[in-house]
């Protein structure tokens, strides 16, 4: 039995004739009708009538034809499969990014990079979004997700990827779960940020110097899931995006003049970007833009 055997019959019956099939597939009639005849005498089963006008189904026709269309379907899974392999994109990636990153889209996209692209190798490093920056400038990092406030580095080429205000996050019940605060309601409060160099400590920062206000932090953490935790233990008010999650127990309060957002950015240089550099790049903003 050949495959094109197969896909002579389930042409047939689509078209509903040896001439109709023929042409679809750009064969002669003759090989069509001998190639499905020799598939019947091997299977020892007439498949088609071929009595009235239009060819139809006997029942041994109508119980091989769907199998007949699985194989065929698989085949062609086979051949597409296979020439993904052949045009891969090859070659090296390193990756940075922000430090304590716990976004499920991002991380979800580089471990499956392994299976999807066998041939691009990838190492992932971690690091405060200042000095990711520098590290795609100067080389050794080809791409990086990083958090930022205002401008990036010069020679950088940034893809937005969220665009987020900060807000309060406070104990469900504290005297500042309102409905929205500003950045002067924090005066006299324990201020829980991320460390300097990161996207949203530089928004804070930024937020509260063009208010004339102190950015003060009291606890710093490289991990706003660590912020959370403490701002449930009643450590202070957490100064984080505002699409946080508010865990047990917590409000996210918008800061309503806290004008400086920070956002979270795909960098790469502007003069150097492989294949595998720009595949992954467009698969990260896929999966973080669907997030």
């Amino acid at each position: 039995m050949e495959m094109h055997q197969l896909r002579y019959f389930a042409a047939v019956v689509d078209e509903g004739s040896f001439t109709a099939a023929a042409n679809r597939l750009h064969v002669s009639q003759s090989g069509v009708s001998t190639q499905v005849a020799k598939l019947e005498r091997e299977l020892g089963q007439q498949l088609l009538d071929r009595a009235g006008r239009r060819v139809q189904l006997t029942p041994a026709g109508e119980a091989v034809l769907p199998l007949a269309k699985n194989a065929l379907a698989t085949l062609d899974a086979i051949r597409h499969t296979a020439a993904e392999f052949a045009d891969a994109v090859r070659g090296r990636v390193r990756l940075g990014m922000i430090m304590g990153c716990s976004i499920p889209p991002f991380l979800d996209t580089v471990a499956d990079l392994g299976r999807t692209h066998p041939g691009i190798e990838l190492s992932l490093h971690e690091g405060h979004s200042e000095l990711l920056q520098s590290q795609v400038l100067a080389g050794s990092l080809d791409l990086a997700l990083i958090g930022y406030a205002g401008e990036v580095a010069p020679g950088l080429e940034v893809s937005v990827v969220v665009d987020d205000p900060i807000a309060a996050v406070v104990p469900v019940g504290h005297p500042l779960d309102r409905a929205e605060l500003k950045l002067s309601d924090l005066r006299g409060e324990k201020i829980l940020c991320l460390s300097p160099g990161t996207g949203l400590r530089a928004a804070y920062d930024r937020s509260c110097a063009q208010l004339g206000l102190d950015p003060r932090v009291d606890i710093e953490a490289s991990s706003p899931v660590a912020l959370l935790r403490l701002a449930e233990r009643g450590a202070g008010v957490a100064v984080l995006s505002a699409s946080s999650v508010e865990g047990a127990g917590l409000r996210v309060v918008p800061l309503a003049d806290a004008t400086t957002h920070a956002r979270l950015g795909l960098a790469a240089r502007r003069d150097q970007q492989s294949p595998a550099v720009r595949l992954l790049r467009a698969k990260l903003r896929k999966a973080l833009a669907s997030s």
